[in-house]
């Protein structure tokens, strides 16, 4: 269905203006509509949700709807004491008081207030910058600290478990065209090999919930450096965006990835694997941010945990499209067949820098905890 159709199905004041593709998601597609009367303008977030990849799409509304009432009321009550207006996206209902629309194919379509003078970045652009992005995640964990974990669906079972997605791994390898794709490739042959040195490390952090170290807490899901907002005015953080993979979890997953997608430089699509580094400089920085707003509510488990939740994200999300390429792209939005193994290749190659950086990215977390 055309997008302009979809987007005037929403309650928005006006007319539509314009309507075009927005953000570098790699899972849904996202619409940027202007809707203007003779005096104002409005602009709101318009989605297509892969149902592919989240079969319940309207658990994904009703988990939004619990988590952004929760903290827009409390941002409301700290709001005299706070240092920056916080903010978060609201669901825009449809004309008929739904939260969602599905068009006659059956595709899923929902809109979201847009965070305005605001704008979100691939890589990192200072050191400064990275402190906003762990302040932004701190002050999210924080607001979702007191909530019950179980009170938002599991929209996405197995989401950031990582011997789960070394399990779909090792079914897509024994695949015939997973087969011929290794006996016809090095490259290929080398990731497996990447994959089975690290096979034992890829449960630590279930292992530790499991024996009760750690415990689940609503996570974001996807924290990575271009879902956090930056004020266009301020240059501070002021909101965290697609909220699509909020859920129970272990908030390791979300600082890893967090600092995962921060501190290489090169960002995830770079075709130059030689650049690939894990920046010290940027992880000081984001841990101070975060600790900032973090410190009441992490126990001395959790960040026991802290070094391996970095070095397993990276290793999880290259194992991701390393699996999604060998079963012929089917999770990741991709623009040539390659695309996912480059990508593959880019998270392995970062997780060694972490790993050859293990000492001094200890020594920033034992100093960050330490100043608190």
């Amino acid at each position: 269905m055309n997008p302009a159709k979809i987007a005037e199905q929403f309650e928005v004041s006006g007319q539509l203006a314009s309507i075009r593709p927005t953000g570098s998601g790699n899972v849904n597609d996202t619409y940027l509509a202007v809707f203007r009367t003779h005096f104002s303008e409005e602009r709101i977030i318009v989605q297509r949700v892969n149902s592919h990849v989240f079969a319940q799409p309207e658990w994904i509304m009703e988990n939004m709807s619990i988590l952004t009432n929760h903290c827009h009321k409390q941002l409301q009550s700290e709001s005299a004491t706070a240092d920056r207006i916080w903010q978060l996206p609201r669901i825009v209902p449809c004309r008929d008081g739904q939260d969602f629309f599905r068009d006659g194919q059956g595709d899923f379509w929902r809109a979201l207030t847009l965070i305005a003078s605001a704008k979100s970045y691939d890589v990192a652009q200072s050191a400064e910058h990275a402190f906003e992005i762990g302040t932004v995640l701190g002050q999210f964990h924080r607001l979702v600290s007191g909530m019950n974990p179980l009170s938002l669906r599991d929209t996405l079972p197995g989401f950031h478990e990582t011997p789960k997605y070394l399990e779909l791994y090792d079914a897509v390898i024994q695949t015939p065209a997973a087969k011929e794709l290794a006996e016809s490739s090095m490259e290929v042959r080398n990731l497996q090999r990447f994959v089975e040195e690290r096979r034992e490390f890829a449960s630590v952090l279930q292992d530790a919930l499991d024996h009760g170290e750690l415990e689940l807490r609503l996570i974001h899901g996807d924290p990575k450096i271009s879902n956090v907002m930056i004020d266009d005015d301020t240059g501070k953080g002021t909101a965290i965006i697609d909220l699509d993979t909020a859920k129970p979890g272990l908030i390791h997953y979300d600082f890893g990835d967090a600092l995962r997608s921060l501190c290489n430089r090169s960002g995830e699509e770079t075709g130059e694997l030689g650049k690939v580094v894990f920046d010290l400089d940027l992880c000081e920085a984001f841990v101070r941010g975060y600790i900032a707003y973090a410190r009441d509510f992490l126990t001395d488990n959790d960040k026991k945990y802290l070094y391996d939740s970095i070095r397993l994200i990276t290793f999880e999300l290259g194992l991701r499209f390393f699996q999604d390429y060998l079963a012929d792209n089917r999770y990741f939005k991709v623009k040539t067949p390659e695309q996912n193994l480059q990508r593959a290749k880019v998270q392995f190659r970062l997780c060694e820098s972490i790993e050859t950086r293990r000492r001094q990215i200890k020594e920033v977390l034992e100093q960050a905890f330490g100043d608190c």
